[in-house]
């Protein structure tokens, strides 16, 4: 049976592998295996899901017995069961699936991070991260790594949780009640500081008999700060002899070069347990890596949790809020490749109208970065809504002058042709973007604006069938996020008179918008996938 197992993983293994041999032999007979996921997302039963996770587990400890299960964040939010529980289901699951190690990534802080600080205790492995410092005391918030001995054999995991959960959670959480922000992540304009909180934390962990050294981190490739992401940290320190990553939903293995020039292998494996990472180290010293992307067992006991937390919350999950004629995408219909962060969409565009009709403002305006899942025709229920809008946003109308939503739209399409989460689905207004024009936009060390240096990307803006007054004062709903905590980096709203103060969460603006405007149908107005021609790119 053994044999057999083995033949089976051989086959569901990509054949993508990473091997280094320059490290020193270990001083045991057998494999170390570690396991490791990230970005889950709440995708409990999504793909392998967290039961075949589970079995995967245990199917490698027939094996050898130092099996280690890893996750490198961004696990508790993005779907009703992280929602309704504000991520407490999910840390359930994980302590059946039976992690060892965890890293917080930036959404772990969505429900609030003093919501992350009373959850860590309940999950069995807790949190590790090296570089979410609290200011005021000048410490960890969480054990910057973590020992785990395989016996004669120490490894330090070292957890790093990227510095852009300033903008891609929500900044008021890092800040006490005057504004002032008490929490950091090691952040500054170059890298520095982060390398050095990394440094530390890895000299540390060799200090304390670490044989080796394994990164944790939530920081990404494709689409991250580029001094933050994953392969620049590799290259600013030494001492670490593979990193596993997060956050940019990508799957690969690679080898990076360190400070030393030394070649590590980095990992990553997608998103909503799309595949396990595995990565193994043998007696010999060699490090291998590679994607395990089907499981073919389940394991009943975790599926047994899953089941009972799932008819908790299910029922009231089916109530019907309308009927869509037409689907509302997230996606270029013709590629398949999302498109929110980047072009407008009919679901951008439904999305801002109901922050608009609902809060009676003269613009509504939608973070493509905060619309998570399409909606296709036929029946919406209030559970196909939580995957439009997962977080729990509150919505309010905020007193801003147009120059501050020209600044905003320019803010949004500062990475244009890239997606960016802050691009601005609209209602009420139009512009254009200019892709001839490069982005002049000025940001602090933390990415949050701080103006614009040059010539503007948007032109032709409109409200209505008027020209944008920069002097006029004008009403805009949107969530908290945005108007009074800055996310995404819009901080040009911040202070911002606040005429209507979360009055409603974002998923009942969907519900309220269907029955009260559009008599509990969505119809033709919202036919075209590409949206109602509200931003035009030039």
């Amino acid at each position: 049976m053994r044999k057999l197992r083995s033949m089976l993983f051989t086959a569901a293994v990509s054949v993508t592998m990473v091997a280094v041999t320059v490290f020193p032999a270990l001083a045991i007979d057998k494999d170390i295996v570690i396991l490791h996921t990230n970005d889950v997302h709440c995708g409990i039963e999504d793909n392998i899901g967290y039961a075949g996770v589970a079995a995967y587990k245990e199917q490698m400890k027939e094996e050898t017995p130092y099996v280690t299960l890893v996750d490198a964040g961004d696990a508790i939010q993005g779907a009703p069961v992280g929602t309704l529980s504000e991520g407490e289901y999910i840390i359930r699951i994980m302590n059946e699936v039976g992690y060892d190690v965890a890293v917080p990534g930036n959404h772990e802080f969505d429900y609030g991070l003093e919501r992350l600080l009373s959850l860590a205790p309940r999950l069995n492995c807790g949190y590790i991260s090296c570089n979410l410092m609290n200011e005021e005391k000048g410490s960890t918030v969480f054990e910057p790594y973590k020992l785990v001995r395989y016996d004669d054999v120490t490894i330090a995991y070292i957890g790093v949780t990227t510095p852009e959960s300033f903008t891609k959670s929500t900044p008021t959480y890092f800040q006490d009640h005057l504004g002032r922000y008490i929490y950091g992540f090691g952040e500054d304009e170059d890298g520095t500081a982060l390398y050095a909180c990394v440094q530390e934390a890895a000299d540390s962990a060799k200090d304390a008999g670490a044989d080796y050294v394994i990164l944790v981190g939530h920081l990404g490739m494709e689409g991250s700060t580029s001094y933050w992401n994953s392969e620049n940290v590799i290259g600013h320190t030494n001492g670490i002899h593979a990193a596993i990553d997060g956050h940019s939903h990508e799957a690969f293995t690679r080898s990076v070069s360190n400070k030393d020039g030394v070649y590590i292998p980095l990992v990553q494996t997608g998103t909503k347990l799309s595949s396990i990472g595995k990565l193994v180290i043998t007696p010999s010293g060699e490090i291998k890596t590679g994607l395990v992307e089907e499981v073919s067992e389940k394991d009943a006991k975790v599926q047994s949790v899953m089941d009972d937390i799932k008819a908790q919350y299910e029922e009231s999950l089916k109530a019907v809020l309308g009927h869509a004629d037409v689907a509302l995408t997230s996606v270029n219909p013709e590629t398949g490749e999302r498109a929110v962060r980047n072009a407008e969409t009919n679901l951008g565009d439904f999305c801002a109208d109901a922050f608009r009709y609902m809060m009676g403002a003269d613009i509504g305006i939608m973070n493509g970065g905060g619309i998570r899942a399409s909606l296709s025709a036929g029946d919406i229920t209030y559970g196909d809504a939580l995957t439009v809008f997962p977080f729990g946003n509150m919505l309010c109308v905020a007193e801003v002058t147009g120059q501050q939503i020209k600044d905003a739209l320019e803010m949004g399409v500062r990475l244009y042709p890239e997606e960016n989460g802050g691009f601005i689905q609209i209602s009420g207004l139009t512009y254009t973007i200019d892709t001839s024009i490069p982005s002049s936009v000025v940001t602090d060390e933390k990415k949050n604006f701080a103006g614009v240096a040059g010539e503007y990307r948007v032109t032709d803006i409109y409200v209505g069938s008027e020209p944008l007054d920069l002097q006029k004062t004008y009403t805009v709903a949107s969530h908290n996020y945005w108007l009074k905590s800055g996310g995404d980096g819009m901080s040009m709203f911040v202070g911002s008179n606040i005429v209507k103060d979360e009055t409603m969460v974002d998923v009942d603006s969907i519900t309220s918008y269907i029955s009260e405007y559009l008599n509990g149908s969505v119809g033709e107005e919202y036919k075209n996938p590409q949206g109602q021609g509200r931003i035009t790119i030039q």
